[in-house]
């Protein structure tokens, strides 16, 4: 979900994030989070800041004590996010400013059982849970949590508009939400989309076999139509493990490779997959690119099973 920073050449100086930060004069985003003992994000002027707040792993009391403790950037990379040590709440926070928190409700003990996902300007979250169901749906910018739409909280997440304005749910209806959660439009259909454009009508599809996906299709939530499938052009032995698409409407693709991740924009009239960056992971034991979910799988080292 919601790629948009490039990695620049890392020169690791680190930089102290208490008080007043340090970073606020420097035009930098956030590359990406990573964690060996602790977290650490890294920018793209090269500078580390650390994040010992953050936890790294749910608490003792915590119904998954052990489980790794999610720590999310937001597409633009601007925003971060973790369950802080001192409490255990699940806390926003950018490069220039103080922690809030997203709700109260969302603490460390949910650890496994909730699981938090972040538009792409960092101003909305909404949570997925281990019961069939959504947690909470909190706009940041209002500083509100609100009530699931329509009283149920039987939707299923997914996706955001690169926009950040609307929230695709699907539950009997596949339905597109304002921020508000007011309904704008309703489809009745067996195709299940994983990425919403900033049209807010155009959704796209990942056909095949789940983790071996190699085709999409377009779905026009207004009318119902679907276009035909289309194969994407990537190498042997890649796999769309990201759809998404840029705030033109263009379709992105994120794939696993042997070494970290590349990014495509993919025609979706041919199928062709123009390369748009390759990101080498870091020899750290996690990390954390802007736009992943709380696990996305180049989140492990290659060959290392994930960890639940």
């Amino acid at each position: 979900m919601r790629f948009r920073t490039a990695l620049a050449t890392l020169l690791l100086t680190t930089v102290a994030l208490s008080g007043q930060p340090a970073v606020a004069a420097a035009p930098a985003t956030i590359a990406h989070a990573q964690r060996t003992q602790t977290w650490k994000l890294v920018l793209t002027n090269g500078n580390v800041v650390q994040v010992p707040e953050a936890l790294t792993e749910a608490p003792d009391d915590a119904a998954n004590a052990g489980a790794r403790a999610p720590f999310l950037v937001s597409g633009d990379g601007r925003h971060f996010f973790y369950f802080r040590k001192s409490d255990g709440l699940f806390v926003e926070r950018t490069l220039s400013g103080g922690e809030r928190v997203v709700s109260p409700r969302l603490t460390a003990s949910s650890i496994n059982e909730e699981w938090p996902l972040v538009s792409n300007d960092g101003g909305y979250v909404v949570t997925g849970t281990s019961a069939p169901g959504m947690g909470i749906f909190a706009d940041l910018r209002k500083g509100k949590v609100l009530p699931p739409p329509g009283g149920t909280d039987a939707w299923a997440f997914a996706g955001f508009s690169p926009d950040s304005d609307r929230l695709l749910l699907a539950g009997e209806r596949l339905t597109v939400f304002d921020r508000g959660l007011r309904a704008r439009t309703r489809l009745k259909t067996s195709l299940s989309p994983t990425a919403l454009a900033n049209d807010h009508v155009t959704a796209a599809v990942p056909v095949g076999t789940w983790r071996k996906y190699r085709q999409l299709r377009l779905l026009d939530l207004r009318t119902g139509r679907a276009s035909g499938t289309v194969t994407v052009g990537l190498p042997r032995g890649q796999y769309i493990d990201d759809l998404d698409f840029d705030q033109a409407g263009r379709v992105i693709v994120r794939s696993r490779t042997a070494t970290g991740v590349a990014v495509y924009r993919v025609s979706t009239t041919t199928g062709k997959a123009t390369p748009l960056r390759k990101i080498t992971r870091p020899d750290v034991e996690v990390w954390v690119l802007p736009g992943d979910s709380t696990y996305e799988l180049w989140t492990e080292k290659a060959g290392q099973a994930p960890r639940k």
